[in-house]
């Protein structure tokens, strides 16, 4: 119609050889991170977005139209980001996550939607750090 403005066409997802080649090694990682989320958050849905990465494509992890997380092929792996509203963020802080991750939250900028955080994921140790950030975004009030 006109005066419409149109929508970028949702991306097809990558092929598994595609993804496989563009995460290298951090591949059995990303693997690992969605069976896991998959098993917490049942019903879990992955859903690519057109993005100006290289790679063109970042994947959300979704539940009931909320997206939990986004993974962000990278040349060097991927990232995983989040955006946690404040409850959750006060959660984040008084619970056990790591250092790093709580400083990281404490020093992020606070929008509309939340504080975002991004970590780069370079070992199968961070998978349940991950999970518990989701855990702790869906956490009911």
């Amino acid at each position: 119609m006109p005066g419409k403005p149109s929508r970028a066409p949702v991306p097809r997802p990558p092929s598994p050889a595609e993804l496989r080649t563009a995460l290298g090694p951090s591949h059995g990682v990303w693997r690992e991170l969605v069976d896991v989320m998959g098993r917490e958050f049942p019903g879990l849905e992955e859903a690519w977005r057109p993005s100006k990465i290289e790679f063109g494509r970042v994947c959300l992890l979704k539940l009931g139209g909320r997206t939990l997380l986004y993974l962000i092929p990278t040349a060097s792996g991927f990232d995983v980001s989040a955006v946690l509203g404040e409850r959750a963020v006060e959660l984040a802080m008084a619970g056990d996550l790591p250092a790093p991750v709580k400083r990281q939250l404490s020093e992020a900028r606070r929008y509309a939607e939340g504080r975002g955080i991004r970590l780069a994921m370079t070992a199968p140790d961070q998978v349940p750090v991950v999970r518990k950030l989701a855990v702790i975004k869906t956490t009911p009030r």
